[in-house]
Order: structure tokens, then C-alpha cells, then sequence
């Protein structure tokens, strides 16, 4: 008698969450399967996407990026696997580019700018930082530090505030630390030496480059879903992952107050770290194994927006580039918004806040971080009030991690499978494991893809011993 394939391993796959995770995930496993694989996909939202949002204004028709702004573009280094999902989906770029800090009102742009405004001391400072970081890691070791499987400790006593320390000259260090804020999402001495580091070399085209999506980023979670076959669970909240007594993982959800349940031969949960704990895993050793796995990644950042629109551009001519970072708020990034649409007349400005100071401003009202925003306009931009329109504020607090990877790094095994013995169709996907970017989120879902569709595999080579 003739075993079906369906009866050994079966092709039915529950994920939980509509981020750039679930929606990279079901894209890939339907890519890289041997089998037709059936995907329902449950998110708490009425839309997929998660960090990935590109609204619009009300007073005009412009477009500004909520979430993620930008993507990394690793080629300078080596292949870069989003960019490339990028271009198979058919989309096109927008390079990006910032290399502004504005201190004092004053816009510091380059080494000789640092000497005219800061000082021979704080660029000689500057200097031998900038030889120390490049020497500590180079583009190679840079592009590879996520996937290293090892488990050495990250340096829980020597966090990025002591090697800023090392800094001799203030103005130097201040510069320094303006110019990651926005990247890192936390304080200095909440993250470790090498992720201070990375966040640091990021701003040499040497190791990496940066871009948007022509039209707005929010069209690659939109193309994902357009061109996977799965069931989308919108406004389905999961509140339980247990196993049942056949094997396979039960997800049971609330939708309309009513708690609705089913059964997945696999179950990929890409809900953000600090998501993971509002669902409930009924079974021991799994609820031990998640509990432990949220806490090995519990290293809370923030990021908070705030994107304005001008009845025109008015910093044009003073704000040349993409982006620049601004000494208030501890540092920040300001987006020329507008810039992704050079041929729009209105202009958009974001703020882009990270993390204590977006942590404890997002107490404040709308309208209060609307007046902050102008507040901190420079002064080479005049008077901003007087073009003001419309402001937006999104609040993403806790979205990101301040330490990717944890304090003792765990092989990616280990990364993706929290419980392997009793639970081994469980996996995990998140940017959390890695980097926090998007390139990190596509790393993970690629990595538990390969792994299911290898499963797969095996269960076929099996399968002529079974007839």
C-alpha cells in the first residue's frame, strides 16, 4: 500500500504574525518547498505589515514612512539577499544618503568642517576612534557578525558607553554619540561594544549603504502578500500554542469574542520579541522554553516619530541630503521626507527619536511632540511654524532591540528553535535574533525556510522506505 506523503509529514503551516517576518516567511516557504505548502497567516491588526507603514497626509497627497525608513544595502561588501528580494518583487530604489550632524546650529559635514568647529583636537580624537573601530572590525567581519555561531559572552561589563569613553576629547565624543543615537534606539550603556560598533561603521560607504522603495517601503509587505498563497487571519489574536495529542501545534485565536482553534503540522511565530509573551503555551517544557527564549532577547529599544508637513521644502538649499542627524533629543535623525519625491511642491520633515527620550516623550500628547518637533527646527531653517500643515506622531515603543543576538549569543539552531525535543515544529523569526533591521528579519526567515523545506526533503528521501 502506498504511504501518502501527506500522512508522514504534513504540509499544513500556521504563522503567527503579518510583520515583514510572517510575510517574508510564507513568501519563501512557498519558493522553496518541494511540496504545495497550505499558510494561514493570523495577525492581531486589521493590516499586514507590522513595522513596515507608509500613510498619507490628509491636507495633501504626500506619502511619509511611519516605520522602517530605509534599508541597508550590503553590496559594497558582498551579495545582499533584501535587495535582491527587492528587485525579484519588481520594485526600484531610491539611494539614500546623510552625512550631517548639526551641533550648535552648525552643520558638520566632514573632517575639516569637525577642525573649523570643534577643534585640531576633537578631529585628532575623532581620528584615532575612527582608525580604532575600523582596525576592531572590518567590512568582512562586519557583514558576517550576524549569522556567527558561537556563544561568547558580548561583553556584559565593557557596554558601548566605556569604549565611548575612550573618546578624550568631549566634543569629539558628543559628535560620536549624535551621530548613532537614532541607530542604536537606546542609550550606550544599554548595548554592547560590537553592536555600538556596527552602528557606528554603518556610516562608511566601505561597509554599507542605504535605500528606499520608490513609492513607499510599505509596498514590499503588500507584494509579499500579493504573490503568496496563504489564508490571511485578520484581527485574530493568538492567545495559545500548545501541542495536541496527534503531534501537531493547536493555535487557537480570538476573533469577534469568540476563541476559534486549530491544527498545523508546523507553527512559525514572528510576533516581536515583546510580543511573545502574550500568548499562552500550555504545554510545560514549551512555556520554560519560551519564557527563557523572550528573556535571552528582553533588551527593550525605542523609537519614536514625529513627521511634519510644509506647505513647500523651505530647507531646501541648507539640507542637501537624505537625512542628517540633529544634536537634540540626545541625537536624533531629521528625514527630509519630501526627498523621496523630489517632484512634489509640498515638503516633509520626520523626526526620528530613540531611545530613553522616545521612551518617556511618548507620554506626551500629539499636538506637545508636534511643538517639539518645531521647536527644534535649526535656525538656518527660518521660521518653519509659518509653512506648518499637518503633523502625524507614531509610537514604536519597545519594537526594538538593544542588544540583538542577547548577551550570550546562541547558535542559530538554538536562535529559531526555543524547544527542540518535545517541540521541534516550532520555530521562531524576528530581527531581534540578529540586527534589528529589515535585512536581519529576512536572515531569520530564510534560515527557518531552508530549514522546513529541508525537512521536507528528508520526509521524501524517507518515503520510498515506507511502501
Amino acid at each position: 500500500m502506498l504511504v501518502r506523503k501527506s500522512q508522514m509529514f504534513g504540509n499544513k503551516i500556521g504563522i503567527v504574525g503579518g510583520g515583514p517576518g510572517g510575510l517574508m516567511t510564507a513568501y519563501l516557504l512557498q519558493k522553496m518547498a518541494d511540496r504545495t505548502v497550505e499558510i494561514t497567516l493570523f495577525d492581531a491588526t486589521d493590516r499586514l505589515g507590522g513595522k513596515i507603514l507608509t500613510p498619507a497626509f490628509t491636507k495633501r497627497a504626500a506619502r511619509y514612512e511611519a516605520g522602517a525608513a530605509e534599508f541597508y544595502d550590503y553590496t559594497p561588501v558582498d551579495e545582499d539577499p533584501l535587495k535582491e528580494l527587492v528587485t525579484e518583487l519588481g520594485m526600484s530604489i531610491n539611494p539614500m544618503g546623510g552625512s550631517s550632524v548639526i551641533i550648535n546650529n552648525r552643520v558638520i559635514a566632514n573632517l575639516d568642517d569637525i577642525q573649523d568647529q570643534l577643534g585640531l583636537p576633537a578631529r585628532r580624537a575623532l581620528e584615532e576612534f575612527d582608525d580604532r573601530a575600523r582596525g576592531t572590525m572590518s567590512p568582512r567581519v562586519f557583514y558576517e557578525s550576524d549569522l556567527t555561531d558561537n556563544s561568547r559572552p558580548t561583553d556584559t561589563n565593557l557596554r558601548f558607553n566605556n569604549e565611548l569613553q575612550s573618546i578624550a576629547e568631549d566634543s569629539a565624543r558628543r559628535f560620536v554619540e549624535c551621530l548613532i543615537h537614532s541607530d542604536l534606539a537606546t542609550e550606550p550603556e544599554q548595548t554592547s561594544v560590537s553592536y555600538g560598533l556596527q552602528n557606528y561603521l554603518m556610516n562608511h560607504p566601505a561597509y554599507m549603504k542605504l535605500y528606499s522603495i520608490e513609492g513607499g517601503n510599505q509596498q514590499l509587505p503588500e507584494e509579499l502578500a500579493r504573490r503568496t498563497r496563504m489564508q490571511n487571519r485578520m484581527l485574530h489574536t493568538v492567545t495559545e500554542i500548545c501541542k495536541t495529542e496527534d503531534s501537531r501545534l493547536r493555535i487557537t485565536a480570538l476573533h469577534d469574542g469568540i476563541l476559534q482553534s486549530e491544527d498545523f503540522d508546523i507553527v512559525v511565530v514572528a510576533l516581536p520579541n515583546d510580543a511573545l509573551p502574550s500568548v499562552n503555551y500550555s504545554d510545560t517544557r514549551l512555556s520554560e522554553a519560551m519564557t527563557q527564549h523572550h528573556l535571552q532577547y528582553n533588551h527593550p529599544a525605542h523609537y519614536l516619530r514625529m513627521t511634519l508637513l510644509f506647505d513647500e521644502p523651505f530647507w531646501r538649499g541648507q539640507m542637501l541630503d537624505s537625512y542628517c542627524m540633529l544634536e537634540n533629543f540626545h541625537g536624533c535623525c531629521l528625514y527630509d521626507e519630501s526627498s523621496r519625491e523630489p517632484e512634489s511642491k509640498h515638503g516633509v520633515m520626520g523626526w526620528l527619536l530613540a531611545g530613553r527620550d522616545a521612551e518617556e516623550l511618548s507620554e506626551l500628547s500629539d499636538t506637545e511632540l508636534i511643538e517639539k518637533a518645531l521647536d527644534s527646527l535649526p535656525e538656518f531653517c527660518g521660521d518653519g511654524r509659518q509653512h506648518f500643515l499637518e503633523g502625524r506622531v507614531h509610537r514604536w515603543i519597545g519594537a526594538v532591540n538593544a542588544l540583538p543576538g542577547g548577551i550570550v549569543p546562541q547558535p542559530p539552531d538554538r536562535r529559531h528553535q526555543p524547544e527542540p525535543v518535545d517541540h521541534s515544529h516550532l520555530f521562531v523569526v524576528g530581527d531581534y535574533l540578529f540586527d534589528s533591521t529589515l535585512n536581519g528579519v529576512l536572515d531569520s526567515a530564510t534560515y527557518v525556510s531552508n530549514w522546513i523545506a529541508s525537512l521536507f526533503a528528508e520526509d521524501d528521501k524517507a518515503l520510498p522506505n515506507l511502501l
